[in-house]
This record gives C-alpha cells, structure tokens and sequence, in this order.
C-alpha cells in the first residue's frame, strides 16, 4: 500500500514494496518526479554491496508531527533490513510546514560481525544517465506552466532564451572557493582544467565525476535542474556538509537524469556502529522568481544556526561582524619570485601610505599575505626579508590604526618544506604509500597534513594560536583548506573525509576564539558555514582579464578555476546568494593601478561586481605609487552597499550579464541596473526594463556612474550604441518626475543615492545633507522644476551647470558631510 502526505506546497508519495518514491507540486501534476530510487553501495573486502533497491525487510511509522530547526513538520521513518552485508537501515522522509522543501535522510548501522567499507550513499535517482541502474528510470518533468509554482514573486513577460522544448539545462555549483559556478546547455561540457593532475586535486572534489560528454554535468552540495522555456526547475542538495560531500549529476538531453550521493570515502564502518547523512533536500522553483535560491540558502543558514524559524536573514553570520575592508599585499608582489619581491620594507611603505590616504580610503586591515615564509608549511621559519618574523609588524600596523591580518595555510604543505621531509607520517597517503598530491602550486608539488594524526592537528593548532595571541593577528586569511580533504588513506579510517575537514575548522575556530576574524579561501564551501566569517567565493582576481599560465594563455582561457580577473568576476555574481546568509562574501581584490594589463573598461565592470555584490572591499596595489584618479575608483565604492544583488539572467547565460539591486534612502527608492559586455568587441546594448521587472508603462530617468550620461526610458526601452569589451553600463533607475526636485545621482558613491543622508523638499527650496566618508569631491545631478538661482554649502556659494533639459549638476567638496540648500 502506497504511504502519501504532504503540506502548503509539495505532495510526497512512498510505494515501499518497489522501494520507489514520487515528489510533485501539489497546485498541479507537475512539476513531478516519480519512481526515484535509493542505492547504498559498500564493500567488504572484494565483494562489493549495493542495497536499498528493493526493501524486502521493512516496517514505515506512522506520519509524525515534530518541532525542528525549520519550524514545524511532518515525518515517516522506514526501518529496513538488515540486508545480505547485515546492515540495517533508517530512512526518514520530512516536510516542512512553513517551507516548499522536502527533506530526507539515510542512517545506516552496522549489525554484522566485521567491518564495511561504505562507498556511496545515494539520495536521489531518476533518470537514465549512462550507468547500469536496477528496476524503473523515473522520470522528471518539469515542463509546467510558470503560474503552477506558487509564491512567485514575478512571471516572465518574455523569454529571454527561447530554446527548444525538451532541452533543459543545469546550473552547477563548485566544490570549493575556486571551482566554477555557473548554468550549462545542453550543448555545453563540463568545465575542467588542461592542466590535468596538476590542478584537478586542488579545484574538484575526488568523489564527483568529471564527464566529458556533451549535456552531462555535474555539481556539489547543490543543483538546479531546469526548463529554460517553460520556466520551472528542481534544485536538488544537501542542507550541509558536517558528515558527507554530497555530489550531483545531471543529463540535460535528450531526456533529463539527476542523481545525487553522499560520497562515504571508503570510510570503515565498524559492528555495532552507525554513520548518517546530512539532510538531503529539494525543492521546484520558479526561474524567475525575485530570489530564486533563498528558500535553499535559508534552510541552509537555519541548518547551522545562523538563522532560526520564522526569520528569513539575520545581519550576518555573526552579527557583530561587519564588512571587511583593507589593503593586501599580494597582488601587487606575487610575482614568479614572490619571495624575493615580499619585504618588510614593502608592508612599511604600503602602512604609511594607507596612513596618508586614510582621509580618502577608509580601510580597516592591512593584510599581510604569502611571503613572509621560507617555505609554505614552515609556518615558524620566515624568509630572510622578514628576518624578525612578522609580530613587529603587526604591531606597527596596530599603533598606525589598522587591524592587522595574516595569511595562512594551515592544511597544505610544501614537499620541500622541513616539515614534510621531517614529518612525513603527517601527511595523507595516495596509492603505494605516497603522499597525496595536493596540486602543483608554489613552483613544486604540495601533499595534505593528515588531521586525523594527533601531532599534525596540534602543529596546526600551535600556528593557528601563534598567529593570534603571540604575533598579534585578529584576522587570518587560511588558504588552500582543500587540501585537508584530499583523497588517499587517514591515520583513522572511519570519519570521512567532509567530517576531517569539518572537524579541523572546529579545532581552528576554537583555538582563535570568536573575535578573530576568519576568511575561508581554497575552502570546499559546505564544510565550512557556521565556522568562518568571510569566504572566498571565487578564483583569484588577476593582472590579466584572461587566464595565463607560464605566458601562455590561448589554451588556458576557459580553465575556469584558474587566476584571472574574467573567471573571479564570474563567481561573484553566480554566488551572490551566500552573502549574508552563510558568511560574508570575499569576491578577492579590487586592482585599480595603471600598470596591470586591464582596460579602463575592465576596471569598471570589476569595482561594480564587488561594490553590487556587497562583499568584502581589499585593495592590493602598491599605495604610495598610486595615481589620484586611480584611487578615486576605489574610494566611490566606500561605505559598502552590503546588500545582496538579483542575478535576473542567472540560469539563462553562462555569465550573467544583468544586475538589479533595489535601494531606498532619504531621496526615496531608486534601482541600480547593471549591464555587462562580457564579449571581447563593442557590443549595443538594448535595455528593456521588463528584464529587470520593471513596469515598462511608467517612464524613468536614469543617470549612468562611470560617465555620468542621462538617459530616459521611455515604453521600458533604451538602446545605448556603444559598450566596450568586458565592460558595463551602471544606471541609477528612478520613475521620473517632471514637475519635483528629483535626485538623480552623483559620482561621489557607486549607489547613487546613499550618499544623500537627508532631503527636504520645500516649496522652491531644497535641502540636502551630503555624506561619506573622509574628504570628497565630485557632483551631485539634480532635476528641478525651474531654474535655481541661489546654491550654498555651509558658508560657500556652489557652482552649478545645466547638464540637459531642467538637470543641473552642482559641484562639492566637504570632508565627511556637508549641507547643501538650493533656491529655484
């Protein structure tokens, strides 16, 4: 007898003598997923296990009320088994009352009398990818009409990418900081590296395929499948990553497949124990709703405890915390002799001048990045330019103002390092005994501290807690945390390698307190919410657009996960949606020097991705010789927006090309649209507010920032003839007002508008507070109703020119605010 329940949004259904379940919209038949099946795979010795295909042994609950992290539920638990490996197994299926989500998860114990080695747990199949599979395909449809989703804030009033029916498409998300996010075509494959063994261990996770096939595609932690035409998807994913690396696969054509698994890692599983996997959860959205991934991410957050029932977002992770902002020496000396270019003096001269500036660029910490080591992994043996360690310069930093940071690598070692040579049996161990390899980096080849070895983990905790309360660092950058989980042989066989990694991060958390400020980089993602501040969503900006690897950068160019500043820029905005809701988003440094090999164009579209995306702000150019003009890009971005962005292409083009962030402030509420050229010519831009969702019937008035064009949009449309390579078009969108005063905007803050701090409107009259931080200079456009004949700030008459029709740009300079009225 079939087992049904359900709640507001989705109707599960259990058909327990095929082992096979269903999962549909209840507003309509579909959206609708049925016949999905379950799989455990493990092994003893040679013999391999696979079960769960069929529940010849089981006993179902009745349907259960329970309080929850997620609020209210529902939930059946089918007790199975043992099976022929004498295991015995709970699986227990969830909905939510307050949430679309279905939630489930798989225990398995251990009955038998000697060990197992667990290979995969597998949550979720339908479909027929390219693999022996056992009994029905299952079948995913998602071909709906867009009203049949509820609680869509918006329907599409026109489909930006008409692809054929039947082709859907997948968006994808990284393992770690530098691995690619982004949505695939069926046409598309998998994004990969050229550079083979010597980058795939650093960027994908071991226990997720790597297909080649066209329309094949994989992800971890979470995946959307979706119907480009018809609007509707599945995301499908793991609320975390304490216990597993959850991995996905989906095939996009001719008919779509998704599987997803908890990867077990050939982890032991003893008699008499039991492991269990994170929540799985899923549930069908809307392609265009206003925030398509929040129920995801929320349910994520609330996971952790960093949001609770009812809320939808708390400030941040950590509500003390607030956006970082500083200066990182890094870009500007990693050369290929990065050792030799990184100096004391260098950090001194950059200190002074961030000191000198400070009126200009209100920075926060001065970062202290690699270099400062002989080798990476001797963590306490400094290169001879840093004869006296780095304690006194943290100390000089402090006395001038700052906070200083570090940058670290806890987990990764350098095979020449003293500590690799000298302590061998701390590293993970690959086939035939050897170290697992890390990756090629640092100009040779790098292996993983096992941190299931007592004396590796206490090495760890002895730099992490050196750094803090000897050396005097309160905010630690820790890169290259992958390598903790590398795949190869621990000293303790039976935690996986998601519960090494986590635990790791829990020793290092511990060891700093909760006042240090810790930046995840080179991080697998899930296992670190809750644990880290800041995360490094994204590869490493670069000198270059495009990547490069030894000067050779043609065949290089689609290495996603490589340096360069085009794939960073990416990955801030596929992962806008983790801002605020897991951690602080670090999308890497702002570069604005004359000497990089950067357009003026590029510059531009990497200041609005960080400034729209509301993360963390570090610059990393050698201050004291940084023009005026080139200091001023980065001082409009302060204070940051911190505000998350809506991605309104971001399953409809590889990159995204369009931005909408919604402010309000004292001039009233106004949109910032972005629209990014990411081809490599001119290219005409044609604007159409119903993109955006924006009423095409009312007319605006938009100003853009980088060059201070005004623009009217008028039937929702607007044609702008000329946007550079890689560049972007920003616009402050207000409804215009003819017969008002109207706030139009400035070149003084990338928002436009929250540099207006207050604005009365009285007849014929004007006044305007005007504020940011330090010292500034620039304009402030207004449209007037007549002609102004009087302006003042303070006790000085204001300049003024008419810029088009009744807009008048008024020229200021104040340090901090100012007050501003205006007579017409």
């Amino acid at each position: 007898m079939n087992i049904s329940f359900e709640n507001a949004f989705l109707h599960f259904e259990l058909d327990p003598n095929s082992a096979r379940w269903r999962i549909c919209n209840r507003v309509r038949d579909y959206p609708d997923i049925n016949n999905i099946q379950m799989n455990m795979q493990y092994h003893i010795g040679r013999k391999k296990f696979h079960s769960l295909n069929r529940w010849d042994s089981h006993s179902i609950s009745e349907p259960e009320r329970l309080s929850s992290i997620h609020g209210s539920l529902k939930q059946i638990q089918i007790s199975i088994g043992p099976d022929h490996g004498h295991i015995h197994y709970i699986v227990t299926f969830a909905l939510l009352d307050e949430h679309p989500l279905l939630l489930w998860r798989l225990s398995a114990e251990n009955q038998g009398q000697q060990s197992v080695h667990i290979d995969k747990f597998e949550m979720f199949s339908a479909g027929f990818i390219y693999r022996n599979r056992v009994g029905p395909t299952g079948n995913i449809n998602l071909s709906s009409h867009p009203d049949s989703i509820r609680n869509s804030h918006s329907v599409p009033r026109r489909i930006r990418l008409p692809i054929p029916t039947g082709d859907y498409a997948f968006f994808s998300n990284g393992w770690q900081s530098w691995s690619y996010t982004g949505v695939y075509s069926a046409e598309d494959h998998y994004s990969s590296s050229r550079l083979g063994p010597l980058r795939l261990p650093v960027i994908r996770n071991p226990g997720t395929p790597n297909p080649h096939r066209a329309g094949v595609f994989a992800s971890d932690m979470f995946g959307v499948l979706g119907d480009p035409l018809n609007r509707s998807a599945v995301l499908l994913g793991f609320l975390s990553q304490k216990n597993h690396f959850g991995s996905l696969e989906a095939l996009t054509t001719p008919t779509p497949a998704l599987r997803m698994w908890a990867n077990g890692d050939n982890t032991r599983l003893d008699p008499g124990v039991s492991m269990a996997t994170d929540w799985a959860c899923l549930y069908f959205l809307h392609l265009d709703e206003y925030d398509p991934l929040g129920v995801y991410m929320d349910a994520v957050a609330r996971e952790h405890n960093l949001i609770h029932a009812g809320e939808q977002q708390q400030p941040s992770p950590n509500h003390k915390v607030t956006i970082p902002t500083g200066w990182c020496s890094w870009y500007q000396f990693s050369t290929d002799d990065y050792l030799s270019a990184h100096s004391v003096q260098n950090i001194q001269d950059n200190l002074d001048s961030a000191s000198e500036i400070a009126y200009r660029l209100p920075l926060q910490y001065l970062q202290i990045d690699d270099g400062f080591q002989s080798r990476v992994g001797d963590r306490f043996h400094f290169h001879e330019n840093f004869q006296q360690g780095v304690a006194p310069l943290a100390a000089e930093i402090t006395d001038k103002g700052f906070t200083p940071g570090l940058w670290l690598a806890p987990f990764i070692v350098d095979m020449r390092s003293q500590i690799a040579r000298q302590h061998p049996d701390w590293l993970i161990r690959g086939n035939f005994g050897q170290p697992s390899s890390a990756g090629f980096l640092f100009g040779g080849r790098t292996a993983g501290l096992d941190l299931t070895h007592p004396d590796a983990l206490s090495y760890v905790e002895e730099v992490i807690q050196t750094a803090v309360h000897k050396w005097g660092f309160p905010y630690l950058k820790l890169d290259f945390l992958y390598a903790a989980a590398l795949d190869g042989q621990y000293q303790d066989p039976t935690r996986t390698r998601a519960q090494i990694l986590r635990f790791g991060l829990e020793c290092i958390r511990e060891s700093t307190g909760e006042d240090v400020f810790i930046v995840g980089c080179g991080c697998p993602l899930g296992s670190a919410i809750g644990l880290v501040d800041a995360m490094r969503i994204g590869p490493d900006v670069d000198r270059r657009w495009n990547v490069s690897f030894k000067g050779i950068g043609s065949i290089f160019k689609a290495d996603t996960g490589m340096p360069s500043t085009r794939w960073s820029i990416h990955n801030a905005i596929t992962r806008a949606p983790m801002h605020r809701r897991w951690w602080i988003n670090d999308p890497d440094c702002l570069l604005v020097r004359p000497t990089t090999q950067h357009t003026q164009a590029e510059v531009q579209s990497l200041a609005t991705t960080i400034a729209l995306t509301g993360g963390s702000i570090f610059i990393s150019d050698h201050l004291p010789d940084l023009p005026s003009d080139h200091i001023r890009i980065a001082e409009v971005l302060f204070p940051v927006i911190d505000k998350r962005p809506s991605v309104m292409d971001w399953f409809d083009h590889p990159t995204p090309r369009l931005l909408k962030l919604d402010l309000e402030g004292a001039t009233g509420r106004w949109h910032l649209l972005a629209l990014f050229n990411w081809s490599d010519t001119n290219e005409h831009i044609h604007l159409n507010l119903n993109d955006f969702y924006l009423d095409s019937q009312i007319e605006y008035i938009a100003r853009e920032f980088w060059f201070g064009d005004i623009y009217y949009i008028i039937d929702g449309i607007l044609d702008i003839e000329s946007i550079p390579p890689h560049g972007v078009v920003l616009l402050s969108a207000r409804p215009y007002r003819p017969y008002q005063p109207q706030y139009l905007g400035s070149d003084l803050h990338i928002s436009q508008g929250l540099e207006i701090s207050s604005w009365k409107s009285k007849p014929n009259q004007l006044e305007i507070i005007v504020q940011r931080p330090g010292i500034a200079e620039g304009c402030i456009v207004i449209s007037l109703p007549n002609t102004p004949h009087h302006a003042h700030n303070e006790d000085r008459e204001l300049a003024w020119k008419l810029v088009k029709d009744n807009i008048y740009q008024f020229e200021l300079q104040f340090n901090q605010y100012t007050n501003l009225s205006i007579r017409y």
